[in-house]
């Protein structure tokens, strides 16, 4: 004997109910309208997955717009298709920074892009964090990866400082750590536009006063913050996009990579400064 209603209720989908609330036809149309090939199922070959973006953009778009009130410019110079590197300064010991780019190139006016990042490899020992972060187009940090991605025409966010960057104190503030010459290899070898990005705000969100190290071994990742909140403050965000930067697959030896590697460096130096003079107050 069946009960009334009970067919309706048997039906119900927690999950599908979260989408229709979030997901708005604009969501729709805009990841239908991304240049990204995906398969009939909405993935790609690297764990990209089409409703977790659609979720992804309708939680962002509130803290893009309301919590940190970000302001982008220079969004013109990034290619609307084809293969790209954006490199910008880290920062904020959470990849808020990473987030905020994404939905940046996601909405650009000029030509939507689905970004992926480059995460550290700690990123998927932390359980159920590893997947999300893959399904929303994260991609642990391996250069053959990237060389993989960049061959499929994807548009790739990368943070040459690390951990170096993310977990500096707060005494650092703006100030660039060592970069890693891998991305300027990869974007020599493959023809690849630079796109720097001065990230201005993303200190303030989560600063630190240092690092508990002993508890950070104990748990197998790279710090564990000292920080005056266990969420991230409403510190305004600026972003800004220089102009492309292009190297020939030219370079005699790593001296020569390693000069260019400042070219980049100080091009995202200026362009952090831009940010920190434009704005006018920091919350």
């Amino acid at each position: 004997m069946k009960l009334p209603g009970l067919g309706r209720l048997s039906e119900f989908n927690p999950r599908d109910a979260l989408m229709r609330r979030l997901v708005t036809p604009e969501i729709d149309a805009l990841v239908a309208g991304l240049p990204k090939r995906t398969g009939s199922y909405g993935y790609d070959a690297w764990g990209y997955d089409e409703r977790r973006v659609k979720v992804g953009i309708a939680v962002t778009k509130w803290l893009y717009e309301r919590y940190f009130r970000v302001v982008a410019h220079g969004l013109e110079n990034v290619p609307p298709t084809g293969r790209a590197l954006i490199v910008g300064n880290h920062s904020g010991q959470l990849p808020m920074d990473g987030v905020l780019l994404g939905y940046a190139l996601l909405t650009n006016p000029y030509g939507a892009r689905a970004a992926r990042a480059m995460i550290e490899r700690f990123f998927p020992t932390v359980p159920f964090l590893g997947n999300l972060l893959n399904g929303l187009g994260a991609v642990i940090g391996d250069p053959l990866n990237c060389a993989k991605m960049l061959d499929a025409e994807e548009t790739i966010i990368v943070f040459p400082e690390g951990v170096r960057g993310s977990g500096k104190p707060y005494s650092k503030r703006y100030q660039l750590q060592r970069f890693g010459n891998g991305f300027v290899h990869l974007a020599m070898a493959h023809d690849t536009p630079i796109i720097p990005v001065g990230i201005v705000g993303c200190e303030e969100t989560m600063p630190s006063l240092g690092s508990i190290d002993p508890l950070a071994k104990l748990l197998g990742i790279p710090y564990v913050p000292i920080v005056p909140a266990l969420f991230p403050l409403p510190a305004r965000v600026v972003l800004n996009f220089g102009e492309p930067i292009r190297f020939a697959n030219d370079a005699r030896d790593e001296t020569e990579v390693a000069a260019r590697v400042e070219t980049v460096k100080d091009a995202i130096r200026d362009l952090v400064d831009k940010g920190l003079s434009e704005r006018t107050r920091v919350f």
